[in-house]
């Protein structure tokens, strides 16, 4: 990757050099769409400074990362280059190529940046071929928003669940839907050989059995195609780290800090303890140091 100066950190889109939570979300989106595009011809509509492009580049047949953002599709070019990468400015809503072009359209935290909803779905699956498939993504209004009271001011208009799935049905008849959350969780594994996922939640105290967490999550992600047999084979779950550990690491920092700033103020509490005690006795006891 060619040194390039970062894009500026506006908040409304993500560049690689955000850290922990917010880089744990976006590089799984790209990390779990690049195992699906190996050979394919792709269309990666908003794309930002160009990072989840060349991740899927590294895959796909061909990729194509096309944004409406001028200064972004400059730095991309600058910054990322393979034989098999190219980034077009445009509007996502209008896509500038004609139909039946690509093999799968991949759009992450697009959706909710747009009142034409409708029209950019539709832009999808205009320019996907009939055997193609979509990989959209959009957070979930119920659990990003209604529940913790956060208004994003670069959202135009978030979905609900059933939003989401009404508006990919209206364009593709076959869809799947896959939800995403950071979480924290301890991992076990086998180091001998495969086996079946499993994953445990505990409900004060009670643990519960499932093969995929019970969780409300943050984010869809969803598949969609003409016919169900266009979708592709996904695993019911998918993990991602970094190796690292940065989010971890961060955690570890930050409860030593809090550990250090509570030794200092029971210090602190303690010198302020005895000096009311000096300031509460007689004046004349103070002088002669006495009881």
């Amino acid at each position: 990757m060619p040194d390039a100066s970062p894009l500026e950190f506006t908040g409304e889109r993500f560049t690689p050099e955000c850290v922990r939570e917010m880089a744990y979300e976006h590089w799984h989106r790209y990390a779990w769409a690049a195992e699906l595009v190996e050979g394919r011809e792709v269309l990666d509509a908003a794309c930002g400074e160009g990072y989840g492009s060349h991740l899927l580049a590294a895959r796909a047949a061909r990729v194509t990362g096309l944004d409406i953002g001028q200064e972004a599709i400059a730095h991309a070019r600058e910054r990322y280059r393979r034989d098999n990468l190219a980034f077009d400015c445009g509007d996502a809503t209008r896509l500038p190529y004609d139909d039946h072009c690509f093999d799968v359209v991949v759009s992450f935290e697009t959706l909710e940046h747009l009142e034409a909803q409708d029209r950019l779905i539709g832009e999808f699956r205009r320019v996907l071929r009939p055997d193609g498939f979509l990989l959209v993504s959009s957070p979930d209004r119920k659990t990003y928003s209604d529940e913790t009271g956060y208004d994003n001011p670069f959202h135009v208009r978030e979905l609900y669940r059933d939003e989401f799935e009404a508006l990919l049905g209206r364009h593709f008849p076959a869809s799947r839907l896959f939800g995403q959350k950071l979480l924290f969780a301890s991992a076990l594994w086998s180091l001998s050989g495969p086996g079946r996922p499993q994953v445990l939640i505990d409900e004060e105290g009670a643990v519960e059995c499932a093969a995929v967490p019970d969780l409300a999550p943050l984010y869809f992600l969803a598949l969609a195609a003409a016919r169900e047999e266009c979708l592709p084979e996904v695993p019911g779950l998918s993990l991602y780290a970094d190796r690292q550990e940065s989010v971890y690491r961060h955690y570890n920092r930050e409860v030593a800090a809090h550990i250090r700033a509570g030794h200092l103020l029971a210090e602190r509490d303690e010198e302020i303890r005895h000096l009311r005690e000096q300031l509460e006795r007689p004046w004349w006891r103070r002088l002669f140091r006495q009881r």
